[in-house]
């Protein structure tokens, strides 16, 4: 194999597909990057059995071919070299000749076959979504995919799609998030898509407006991307009948400026750390949001002004799950609908119904 490309889209190329490469694995080849040489373009690969990021760029073929090339060196050493372009070649004995103006290097490959074989997902029902619309909804629900979980399907993000609408559900078991958009496809869809997946997806997106297709198979979906595509798997089992857990009534609301409230809890957040679990606790009563705080580190005080109806009301928060609902709902004022102070809190709009989010209080004891 041989071939002479550009520099920067290369480096590009290699740094955006180099996030799909395993650090930890007991195959040698999957931590490396595989090259193809074809036609007038070349294909880069990298997999980790659960996502893979591939894409394809123009260059000067002059032997065809295929090579696995240590990820992590290889990226290093095409991120440092000085000029425009670069030739590589790899001969028959697996051995990489890397040069650009003075600079050469000489590196030991592995052969393109010992690369496992990349799940092909054909077919042309694709789901097209706008980049922005799926950028937004992938930041608004990710924030609640869980890390640590018995139930895998926690892990994933559920993609649901009826009546040309696609509604997007996160869940850890103690939060939920919910997206939901209109888009232009007139089939139905159920699949659940791993969270490590969708922050991959999420980056290669970009702030370029443009259209994504999104194609689901059985057991695996691939998201393409301007030149990029995305593999991943799907995650098998059966997501939670999340609708039977969002309250269908609820004793109080509230409308409150959604800034103004960050502000409170992250002043109140000043008293706790990742070894203090002590609830926020809200008390909610004549237009008003009493906050207080009391920790080891000592005690804090403050109040916000809101529109109220219902019934008054002392609740507690885990102070990070509320301040990344109230930072991801990305409006100017929210609705919260509560229900007594154990009961979950859902979180919506001021208009429209285009996200929900729940989270469970956190027990007040006197």
């Amino acid at each position: 194999m041989k071939f002479e490309c550009n520099r920067q889209e290369f480096n590009q190329a290699v740094t955006n597909v180099q996030r799909a490469v395993s650090s930890k694995t007991t195959m040698p080849a999957l931590e490396g990057i595989l090259i193809k040489a074809e036609g007038n373009a070349i294909t880069l690969y990298g997999y980790d059995l659960e996502i893979c990021i591939t894409t394809t760029l123009s260059a000067k073929i002059q032997q065809e071919g295929s090579s696995i090339i240590k990820a992590k060196l290889f990226s290093e050493i095409i991120r440092k070299l000085p000029e425009k372009t670069l030739t590589i070649e790899v001969d028959e004995k697996n051995i990489v000749y890397i040069t650009s103006g003075s600079v050469s290097y000489k590196i030991v490959g592995i052969p393109a076959s010992d690369y496992p074989e990349i799940p092909v997902i054909r077919g042309n029902d694709a789901i097209k979504i706008e980049s922005d619309v799926l950028s937004s909804m992938i930041r608004q629900t990710i924030y609640a995919v869980a890390d640590n979980d018995i139930k895998p399907t926690n892990k994933g993000t559920l993609f649901e799609i009826e009546d040309k609408t696609l509604r997007m559900v996160s869940l850890d078991g103690y939060r939920l998030a919910m997206r939901t958009e209109k888009i232009d496809y007139a089939g139905e869809k159920l699949f659940i898509v791993p969270g490590k997946s969708l922050i991959e997806v999420n980056k290669l997106i970009g702030e370029e407006s443009k259209t994504i297709n999104i194609i689901a198979s059985i057991r695996h979906i691939i998201f393409k991307i301007d030149s990029y595509s995305i593999i991943s798997r799907l995650i098998d089992g059966q997501f939670i009948n999340y609708r039977a857990s969002i309250p269908s009534t609820h004793t109080t609301e509230v409308r409150v400026n959604t800034r103004k409230f960050i502000e409170t809890i992250e002043r109140m957040s000043l008293l706790l750390t990742d070894r203090m679990k002590s609830p926020i606790r809200c008390q909610i009563d004549d237009n008003v949001i009493k906050a207080y705080c009391n920790t080891p580190l000592g005690q804090a005080n403050d109040q916000i002004d809101v529109n109220m109806s219902g019934e008054n009301l002392e609740i507690g928060f885990n102070n990070k799950f509320l301040l990344e609902a109230l930072r991801y709902s990305e409006t100017d004022e929210i609705l919260m609908e509560m229900t007594g102070s154990n009961k979950a809190i859902v979180i919506k709009p001021i208009q429209g119904d285009n996200f929900l989010f729940m989270l469970m209080p956190m027990r007040l004891t006197r």
